[in-house]
This record gives C-alpha cells, sequence and structure tokens, in this order.
C-alpha cells in the first residue's frame, strides 16, 4: 500500500485490484509487512483487524494495536524484491517541419525500500536539435540514500549531477549530507524538511578552470496523492555559499501526474535552477517544462 491505495495481486486477473485504504474496515494478512505509521515508527510483521476501526500488528517485539488510520505505508516482505521496488518513466517526443526541429525528452524515477532505509534515484532529459542550430540539451540525475528513524526522523547522503547549454554547464556535481524530518506524514500526502552541508564541483563549457566550493543546504519536499487519480510532488533545495562570499544556489522541480489504466501516466513537469553568480556568458537560471507518458511498476 502506497499514496493511500493497497494493491493486491491475484491469480485469476491481469492487473492488480486497488481499494483506497480509508475504504477498509477490515484486513486479515499471513504475509509480513514493513509497516510505517504516520507518526514515524515503523514496524515488521503481519496484520490482524481487532475491530473496524484498529488493528494488530505483530512484531518481533509483541503485539501492537493501533487505529487503522494511522497507517501510512505497506510493503510486502515475503515478496521479495520486486514488491520493494517503485519505477516511473515516461517520454515526450516532438517535430517540426520548419528547420527539421526535434526535441525528445525522459523522465524517470526508481526507488527501494527497506524496513530502516530507502534508496532513490532521477534522470531527467531534455535534447532539441534543428538545422544550422547549435543543439541545446538539460540533463540531470540524483542517487539518495536515506536511513529512517523513529519518529519520521531521517538522515540523507545523496550526489546529483546537473548539465545544461544554457549555464553553460558541461557537469555539476553536488554530494550533500543532511538530516531532515516528515512535518505531515498520512495517508494523503507527506511534507518534509531537510537541511545539511554539501560540496559543489563544476565544469564549465570553454573555461580551463573548474570550481569548488562548501554550501550549507536547506530543502523541502511536498506530495500530495489523495486527489483521486491526480497527484501533485513540489521540491525545493536552496544552497547558500560557505566559500563563495554571497553566492547563493537553487534547485525547484514541480510535477503533476495523472494515472491512467494499465499502470500508464501523463506526466506535466517543470524543473528550474538558479545561481546568482553564474559563470561569465552563462544565464542566471534554466527551466524546462515537460509533458510525456509513461509506465510505472
Amino acid at each position: 500500500m502506497d499514496r493511500g491505495v493497497l494493491s493486491i495481486e491475484t491469480d485469476y486477473s491481469d492487473s492488480d485490484f486497488k481499494i483506497e485504504w480509508e475504504g477498509i474496515t477490515q484486513i486479515y494478512t499471513e504475509t509480513v509487512f514493513i509497516i510505517t505509521l504516520s507518526n514515524g515508527e515503523r514496524y515488521y510483521g503481519p496484520l490482524k483487524s481487532e475491530n473496524d476501526s484498529s488493528i494488530q500488528i505483530i512484531d518481533s517485539e509483541g503485539t501492537v494495536l493501533i487505529p487503522i488510520t494511522e497507517v501510512v505505508h505497506l510493503t510486502s516482505v515475503e515478496q521479495g524484491f520486486w514488491s520493494r521496488l517503485s519505477l516511473e518513466i515516461d517520454f515526450g517526443f516532438s517535430f517540426a517541419k520548419a528547420n527539421n526541429m526535434q526535441q525528445y525528452s525522459t523522465r524517470s524515477y526508481i526507488g527501494y525500500t527497506t524496513q530502516k532505509w530507502m534508496l532513490d534515484g532521477s534522470y531527467n532529459q531534455v535534447r532539441t536539435s534543428q538545422d544550422s542550430v547549435e543543439t541545446i540539451q538539460r540533463t540531470d540525475a540524483t542517487f539518495n540514500f536515506t536511513y529512517i528513524f523513529p519518529k519520521d526522523w531521517y538522515a540523507k547522503a545523496g550526489i546529483s549531477f546537473l548539465s545544461n547549454t544554457e549555464q553553460k554547464l558541461d557537469l555539476r556535481t553536488t554530494g550533500k549530507l543532511g538530516i531532515g524530518n516528515y512535518l505531515i506524514h498520512s495517508n494523503s500526502s507527506y511534507w518534509a524538511f531537510e537541511g545539511g552541508a554539501a560540496y559543489n564541483n563544476e565544469n564549465f563549457a570553454g573555461e580551463s578552470d573548474d570550481r569548488q566550493s562548501f554550501e550549507g543546504y536547506l530543502g523541502t519536499e511536498l506530495n500530495m496523492y489523495d486527489a483521486g487519480d491526480l497527484s501533485l510532488l513540489t521540491k525545493l533545495y536552496v544552497y547558500p555559499s560557505i566559500t563563495e562570499s554571497g553566492r547563493v544556489r537553487a534547485d525547484f522541480n514541480f510535477d503533476i501526474k495523472y494515472d491512467l489504466p494499465k499502470d500508464l501516466y501523463i506526466r506535466l513537469g517543470y524543473s528550474l535552477n538558479y545561481d546568482n553568480q553564474p559563470i561569465e556568458g552563462g544565464s542566471d537560471t534554466d527551466y524546462t517544462l515537460q509533458t510525456g507518458i509513461g509506465w510505472s511498476l
């Protein structure tokens, strides 16, 4: 169960049976689950309804009775690797006869969840080409490891990559370490804040010297998914420099996703990168607006 929807695989159907968690009054399982509550606590065991409003969780430390509405995430352990994996990938393409203009885009995400930690990564690219004009591109990728603590606290280690024509960036590599907390964690949304330190290394087109700097960072992420087949995801990270006086960078992402049958979806995505001290000849901002159709696991 994820984002308020419980998925059940059956032998007699080509697609999973899905039901909203708030519509369930009784549940009994033999399967062992990783169970996440709205207060951030995690348990490991099967579920058994006590009545229409509460369930028993039977873990290694005994039996715990909780309100059914407090459960925000279930991950089956006995089904192994694939039940813990989430995957999304979408593509977009446009073509115009004038100047043979072609643009393609891809936006993707992969995640893996266990009882105590999570891995996630993303890869996004937009590339535009036309006759007699230099190809324009923007590519970004991220990889994060998150360790979960009680009470919805977590520690995160991550690395991100960015390359874009507008800011003359051949490659920006940013590694960061931080700690965060989910202020809201429910079946309809989550809202997290985090902060920490980062190291930034930049290579620029046509420049012989690289730039390195140490930075602090503050970030927030809001995910809302209790609007039928529609979900919204917003991320904002701000990087005030420690070693470059007055420099501030920011990364912003906003996605709207509409679910279709057969695990397909349509997504509209917006990404913005800001730097108040860009390299000479580079822009202080670069942004993309992407639309595509995709598939999720």
